[in-house]
């Protein structure tokens, strides 16, 4: 089998660390077509557009797209707003391809158990959060500012088909796990969240083989904190899952080691989708050598997974990757006392010699 992969290796750090991510492709042995696209602010200062249309157009002909960080303070003050690099580039190209379905596990490695800020056995997690990724506040209905500054306005707005469709896709993630799913809204508050509730529980009713809690966000906020090992799947709405994304791989200790992916509609036995790192473009030390590959390489193993249907080879990416960090290698974000010092690209080649 042959493979077509749009590569968007975006901006500061993002081409370092997508480098590493094909290199450990390549090193699977698997017949892998990479092409290269423009996207960001480098396509923003190259074209005049963060997501030119032959990027569209490669992304459209490709089994699936992996995509290092986009933006930085050098286009913060771009105008029109809709020309920055996450505006214009990232947000629409999730719209243009409907990948409405954000996924982002977070899980405790044990050779890093100590760079967790939770202690005293509370640092343990294993958990997903699905996060709807297309609707919200970010892309609701009117959004302007007054002339004179004096107000702001953003609308969030849910459709029901919407909220059906990452349902399902967060009940078929939970039937590969514990069978447990948290639906996380502000159903107190927000008559989003309480459309949001009522569409999750009438699919809980008819797929009884999940077991469905729901949580106000903020208490999920705190649980997480407190314990973080009672959540398995979270399935929740644009920016709440935005923020309990961010808060989750912290307690993992180490940005630098989160994967993502967003996915659109199953069509027979694929699955579009783009494939990230967590982290963002990191400017201050882009070109230095220092930037954490591992993310961008376990993204690469969810592509296998998710998309091309390649789950060995994944399997073989992620056990690479802990067997990498259980023999001391570091890159400097989570370097510590007795632990080896690597660049990015020794940290790619390290878990490369350890693929197996």
């Amino acid at each position: 089998m042959s493979y077509k992969v749009a590569v968007l290796p975006g901006d500061g750090i993002g081409p370092e660390v997508i480098d590493e991510a094909v290199k450990v492709l390549r090193a699977t042995g698997l017949s892998i077509d990479f092409e290269d696209g423009l996207l960001g602010g480098s396509a923003f200062d190259e074209t005049g557009n963060p997501l030119p249309d032959e990027t569209i157009a490669l992304c459209h002909a490709s089994d699936a797209i992996l995509m290092g960080a986009v933006g930085g303070p050098k286009w913060e003050k771009v105008e029109p707003v809709n020309l920055r690099p996450e505006i214009g580039g990232l947000l629409r190209l999730r719209r243009e391809l409907n990948l409405y379905a954000n996924i982002r596990p977070a899980k405790t490695l044990r050779p890093l158990v100590h760079a967790s800020p939770l202690k005293d056995g509370r640092n343990l997690m294993d958990l997903v959060v699905v996060r709807e990724l297309t609707g919200g506040i970010y892309f609701g209905e009117p959004r302007y500012r007054d002339a004179d500054g004096s107000k702001a306005v953003d609308t969030c707005v849910y459709h029901r088909y919407e909220i059906e469709r990452i349902t399902v896709q967060a009940f078929d993630i939970a039937r590969t796990r514990s069978h447990h799913l948290t639906s996380v809204d502000k159903a107190n508050v927000l008559e989003t969240s309480r459309l949001w509730r009522e569409v999750v529980s009438e699919y809980a009713a008819k797929n009884t083989d999940v077991s469905v809690q729901h949580m106000l966000v903020d208490n999920c906020a705190m649980q997480l904190v407190r314990d973080p090992s009672q959540f398995d799947v979270i399935l929740t709405e644009n920016m709440f899952g935005d923020i309990l994304s961010d808060e989750a791989s912290m307690i993992t200790g180490s940005l630098g080691l989160l994967p993502s992916a967003s996915l659109g509609d199953r069509k027979g036995d694929k699955t579009m989708g783009l494939y990230e790192p967590v982290h963002g473009s990191a400017p201050d030390i882009a070109g230095q050598g220092k930037a954490n590959p591992l993310a961008a390489i376990l993204s690469a193993a969810m592509m296998l997974r998710h998309s091309l249907n390649e789950a060995e080879s994944a399997n073989r990416i992620e056990a690479a990757v802990e067997s990498a960090l259980s023999e001391g290698l570091r890159t400097a974000d989570i370097f510590e006392a007795n632990t080896r010092l690597l660049s990015t690209s020794e940290m790619g080649d390290a878990v490369v010699a350890k693929m197996v």
